[in-house]
């Protein structure tokens, strides 16, 4: 009797083992493919929940050596005197935002190519800088190449002036000082994103930042006139966006807003929409005027909660529209990234800045950033070789386009 009931008993614990071993090859099975196959993540996994590398000044052609040694001392005396005049509230903001100051020449030590083979590298994030020009010809005639020619200097780089004759967005750094892009014109750029996307359609959502330049820097005689960023001229942005690319390829605010009264009430939810539903999608991220730091209310104006708009607007926590942060130095504000992105915000952050890693060979920055749970990080170094001939590369850990994020999953 002893040894039916012992043989019964390991009946019933090897069905229970079989049952289980079953269900935790069912729990494996729920996965989604993602990069033609190349990355594997649970089905559930949400556009918050991963983390992707991406370029600063993504679309910038290096600057003439002629026009940097032309602005270079300018530059440095205006800096000065800039710092001088700021508050100890601007003082403590500049300086955690750049860290090691700012020197022209070395902030543009890097280049990048173009979006393609940027993209077919793996990453996932770019950087847009658009101007408005409604009218064209705006930017045709850069104040720093005209005088440089009053001078006598012919040999300069080319640049795209055919497409700066046309209306419309314009691609580039900085007014007369930065100007050579691969693409000059918004539309162009977003066609290019279209059309690879369209290629890879599995790839992981891209994550673009868009920087909305509304100041120049009127060092030289007869300086391009930057125009403003209004609520009309934001509107054209957007229609921009979705007309190019689509609105089925452009995760949306009101998408993941969904019932809830406030984005900032789906965003704590977790409401972003997954992996798998993201597949062959764009995640659009503004950063206001003047230089990124302005406030957000000209583009939220007329669109509570960012209602119909097609991006995301840098904000603080606590407005009814936050979603997305940007907490640039990831040495300094490692935690409040780790606790924004374990209550579901957006947030991007920097490997590092102004080249200053680079030329150190410092990955502290690099490694904090990743730590850090951030889902977007930016760097100026995702391929060997630099201006200060070090082995400064900055890649995703795994070595994929995507991973897991480190903080706000527990798989």
């Amino acid at each position: 009797m002893n040894k039916t009931v012992s043989l019964s008993s390991i009946a019933v614990l090897a069905t229970v083992i079989l049952f289980m071993s079953l269900n935790s090859c069912k729990q494996e099975e729920k996965v989604i493919s993602i990069e033609n196959n190349t990355v594997l993540l649970p089905a559930d996994t949400k556009i918050n929940q991963i983390q992707v590398l991406g370029t600063h000044n993504s679309y910038a052609k290096p600057v003439d050596p002629k026009v940097i040694e032309l602005a270079d001392p300018i530059l440095k005396q205006m800096g000065a005197k800039f710092m001088e005049s700021m508050t100890p509230e601007q003082l403590k903001s500049f300086n955690e935002n750049h860290p090691h100051g700012i020197n022209f020449k070395d902030g543009l030590a890097y280049e990048h190519p173009d979006f393609n083979t940027q993209l077919n590298a793996g990453l996932r994030s770019l950087e847009i800088d658009v101007h408005y020009d409604p009218t064209g010809n705006r930017f045709t005639k850069p104040a720093s190449y005209e005088l440089l020619k009053q001078k006598g200097v012919t040999n300069l780089l080319p640049f795209d002036s055919l497409g700066l004759k046309k209306p419309g967005f314009k691609v580039f750094h900085a007014a007369d000082l930065d100007f050579r892009s691969h693409y000059t014109t918004f539309k162009q750029a977003l066609t290019v994103l279209k059309d690879w996307s369209n290629k890879n359609p599995s790839h992981a959502p891209i994550y673009i930042m868009i920087e909305a330049k509304d100041m120049g820097l009127p060092i030289f005689p007869n300086p391009s006139k930057v125009l403003p960023f209004t609520a009309d001229t934001y509107d054209l942005l957007d229609a921009e966006v979705l007309n190019t690319l689509g609105k089925d390829k452009v995760i949306t605010p009101s998408d993941v807003k969904g019932d809830f009264s406030t984005l900032e009430e789906a965003v704590l939810a977790n409401n972003w929409p997954t992996i798998e539903n993201a597949q062959g999608k764009f995640v659009f991220m503004l950063l206001p005027g003047s230089a990124g730091v302005a406030e957000e209310d000209i583009y939220v104006e007329n669109h509570p909660n960012l209602d119909g708009r097609a991006m995301f607007v840098r904000s603080k926590i606590g407005r009814p529209h936050a979603a997305f942060l940007l907490l640039d130095n990831a040495l300094v504000r490692k935690k409040d990234i780790q606790n924004a992105v374990k209550k579901g915000y957006l947030v991007r952050t920097r490997s590092d800045i102004e080249t200053y890693e680079a030329k150190m060979n410092d990955y502290s920055r690099a490694e904090a950033a990743f730590e850090s749970g951030a889902q977007v990080i930016s760097t100026d170094f995702f391929k060997p070789g630099n201006a200060y001939g070090t082995d400064y590369v900055v890649k995703m850990p795994n070595g994929k386009p995507t991973r897991l994020n480190p903080i706000n999953t527990s798989k």
